[in-house]
């Protein structure tokens, strides 16, 4: 899936082939917690994945904005913000992609066997 965009009917099919769903009951899991997630950052609750990251609603005050366009001052009205913190666990697994692969490995297996790589799912 490298390049493009992960959608949730990716999200949907990849649980289809892991969990062993039907696709219907597999698209519903996945609308399930998506809306899980959001209902719970709409009433300011953050929200943690162990080993992905943590979601929270902060408000962001209210401040002058300029436009490019013509100069002109603008006020930017007070509003909530969505923060994401990705945990350590994915932050190593994203650099552990861009360390070069010890010899003999492959880049894709290297960081598989390694201390500290990716958990397995």
């Amino acid at each position: 899936m490298a390049g493009r965009t992960v959608t949730r009917a990716d999200l949907a099919e990849a649980v289809f082939r892991e969990i062993g769903l039907s696709r219907k009951e597999s698209a519903d899991l996945v609308e399930s917690v998506l809306g899980l997630i959001a209902d719970a950052l709409a009433r300011g609750e953050p929200v943690k994945i162990s080993s992905f990251g943590s979601f929270s609603a902060r408000m962001k005050g209210q401040r002058i904005g300029r436009n490019p366009k013509t100069g002109e001052e603008v006020p930017i009205l007070p509003r909530r913000v969505l923060v994401f913190r990705a945990s350590h666990v994915l932050k190593d697994r994203i650099n552990s992609s861009l360390a070069p692969a010890e010899e003999g490995e492959d880049a894709e297996t290297a960081d598989i066997d390694r201390p500290g790589g990716p958990p397995s799912y």
